[in-house]
């Protein structure tokens, strides 16, 4: 065995022993965090894995995706190389060549245009990065550099080896090799063969060197996702994520999370997975707008926490405190620097769900900063001063607006209701908080009274009996109050007998469909857009049309569009009365921007940064509306407010979907 088997052998053995305990020491934490069930459809979840892992959907929905891709493909080729060069390394007597020439030829071809392509995508991302790199990115850090130089290095090498071997005359059919070929005949012609020899032992170390110290730097990085992005594509969830897990409330138990270990182990493994690619953060409505919240910034401050925190951590991870001894730890919330998140950055957010519909290994950023508004909220009592009223409100007389209940059924003294009766009544119109108490919604609910009854549809009401569904308690964090009111409700819908529920608000409507589903609820739930489209489709809603709103610009709401997949009934009900499509937002549909109300903030001043529905209305005001359309109450308020504010002189109208119908109605 010669010298350079023996010394490859020890580097090779201590650089896997090394990498292999950088490895355990970092997934061992992840079993820290609480159980979940990822494992069910094993399938659905195989075929997500290859889809959007390795046929890089996400990714490539955006342009400079197609050089992730390249990169991606070229680093799977090029393992099968270099684990053949590792292993030669070894046994020099074992390589590819010992295959068939049917074989070898082909794989030669493939690992030396894959070369290429992986130095050429590598020196697209250096400039990239270096001179263009969008404000989401944020330029080129020390890791990305680290890299993408350690790759062009690894490609350098590899060809250098090849040009020198080929231009020794030791490869056979150094065509097939095209790359390498004009290496060695570019630059390597009219060498001696005893420095050609020494060139290319030079660069097989230097690759091997490169390749190890490669592998030993991914689980310091922040391309540890090389090891976690394909796993993590196959334990996504499976549905669609737009409710909380419900809190088990029992003596003694801590609720939310205030420490890393309190997570569950899905959300510690999307920490390690996160590519801090930026794309959440370019789509989220609070960084957009100059809010303390990064989407990014929180996923890695978590996995920062947790690798700090680690040494500190008792050995169950769920008994006691959570921490060996009186150790002093970093704080996940309210501390300072990196490993903790502020806590402006929580109550930034908008719950829109943006940062989930762009990630590409489909990290769960909302349900992470719910958990641990719970953790301040239910332990702690820590929340802005404002939320003090609208919990107060919620809790003692079921609305946000802390209004009298005797008030709720005020609206219906305009139109004809009928209470809601058990086998009698079709449809329990669930008006909602902002469609009773709220003057400008008030209109809505009477458009929709107009619409179904219109429309023949049999639909009753519960009047001063109807509560308030607890939408933004939940996604504030007051999540105790919250299952008191869901359970109350889901029993006072049962002993009703509501079997169908219409509401005009999509907070009410997500609430409702998904989050109380936890609790019972069997009931089927549509949005007032989805039965109007409906009913104008059975011919059982009249239309005549109307021209009088001119253009017509859609804005969709993130709680009916993007957390329920429901975009076309709204324009399909627009068109029908109009007689034109709506003209669409350049963030539209999936894509689309936030309102600035969800999440809870349509109780909360926003103090710091441009105002989110500012920044909406401009993109809505430049395409030109006559008529801006909205799906939701809450959008109406800050679409409304928003123009009072930026566009006084402007007579554009704000309507929902519904006063359109009704205005167009024979």
């Amino acid at each position: 065995m010669s010298a350079k088997v023996i010394a490859f052998a020890i580097l090779l053995a201590a650089a896997l022993a090394v990498f292999a305990w950088s490895c355990f020491r970092r997934f061992r934490l992840v079993a820290l965090g609480r159980p979940e069930d990822r494992l069910d459809s094993p399938g659905r979840r195989l075929k997500n894995m290859l889809v959007y892992a390795f046929g890089q959907k996400r990714v490539l929905e955006r342009g400079y995706g197609l050089n992730h891709l390249v990169i991606f493909w070229s680093f799977l080729i090029l393992l099968i190389a270099n684990s053949e060069f590792l292993v030669s390394g070894l046994f020099p007597e074992i390589g590819f060549w010992k295959l068939p020439d049917g074989l070898f030829r082909p794989l030669t071809l493939v690992f030396d245009v894959a070369s290429a392509l992986a130095l050429v995508a590598v020196v697209i991302a250096l400039v990239r990065r270096a001179f263009f790199a969008p404000p989401h990115i944020g330029g080129l850090s020390r890791d990305a550099s680290v890299i993408l130089l350690m790759i062009g290095t690894l490609m350098v090498a590899f060809f250098g080896m090849n040009a020198a071997r080929i231009a020794m005359a030791r490869v056979d059919s150094p065509g097939l090799a095209p790359v390498s070929s004009f290496a060695a005949n570019t630059f390597l012609m009219g060498v001696p063969a005893q420095q050609l020899e020494g060139l290319e032992q030079l660069l097989w170390w230097v690759h091997a060197l490169v390749l190890l110290a490669f592998l030993n730097y991914l689980p310091y990085s922040k391309h540890m996702h090389i090891l976690t992005a394909i796993p993590n594509c196959f334990f996504r969830s499976l549905k669609r994520v737009n409710t909380q897990p419900r809190e088990v409330f029992e003596k003694d138990k801590s609720f939310g999370v205030r420490r890393v270990e309190q997570f569950g182990w899905k959300a510690l493994f999307d920490s390690y997975s996160c590519t801090e690619c930026g794309r959440c953060a370019d789509v989220c409505p609070a960084t957009s707008t100059g809010k303390a919240l990064n989407p990014k910034l929180v996923i890695h401050d978590i996995k920062a926490n947790l690798l700090v925190n680690a040494p500190l951590l008792s050995g169950n991870g769920h008994s006691g405190n959570g921490f060996a001894g009186n150790c002093k730890v970093l704080p996940l919330i309210g501390g300072m620097g990196e490993g903790s998140v502020s806590e402006d950055a929580l109550w930034a957010c908008t719950t829109c769900g943006a940062c989930m519909q762009v990630c590409p290994v489909f990290i769960e950023h909302v349900p992470k900063i719910v958990e641990m508004r719970r953790g301040m909220v239910e332990m702690e009592a820590r929340f802005p001063e404002s939320l003090q009223t609208v919990f107060e409100s919620v809790e003692l007389r079921s609305n946000p607006w802390g209004i009298g209940p005797s008030e709720r059924a005020n609206w219906a003294k305009a139109t004809s209701t009928t209470p809601f009766e058990a086998g009698k009544t079709e449809y329990l119109f669930y008006v909602g908080c902002a469609g009773a108490f709220d003057a400008r919604s008030r209109k809505i609910t009477l458009a929709t009274a107009e619409i179904l009854n219109a429309a023949g549809v049999s639909w009753g009401v519960l009047g001063n009996a109807e509560p308030c569904c607890g939408d933004s308690l939940r996604r504030l964090g007051n999540e105790y109050v919250f299952e008191q009111l869901a359970c109350k409700n889901v029993e006072m819908f049962r002993d009703r007998g509501v079997r169908k529920i219409v509401t005009i608000c999509p907070h009410c409507y997500s609430t409702l469909k998904n989050d109380y589903r936890q609790f019972g609820l069997e009931a089927e739930v549509v949005h007032h857009t989805e039965l109007i489209s409906g009913l104008i489709k059975q011919g059982r809603l009249k239309l005549k049309g109307t021209k009088e709103l001119g253009r017509v610009v859609f804005h969709d709401s993130c709680y009916l569009g993007r957390h329920n997949d429901v975009f076309d009934a709204p324009r399909r009900a627009i068109a029908s009365a109009t007689g034109q499509t709506p003209v669409e937002m350049e963030r539209q549909r999936e894509r689309a921007f936030c309102c600035g109300a969800g999440g809870g903030r349509m109780w909360m001043e926003e103090d710091s940064g441009k105002r989110i529905n500012a920044a909406r209305a401009e993109e809505a005001m430049g395409a030109n509306p006559d008529t801006i359309c909205v799906s939701c109450p809450y959008c109406m308020t800050m679409f409304e407010d928003a123009l009072k504010d930026g566009f006084p002189g402007e007579k554009v109208r704000v309507l929902d979907v519904a006063e359109v119908v009704t205005r167009a109605m024979a």
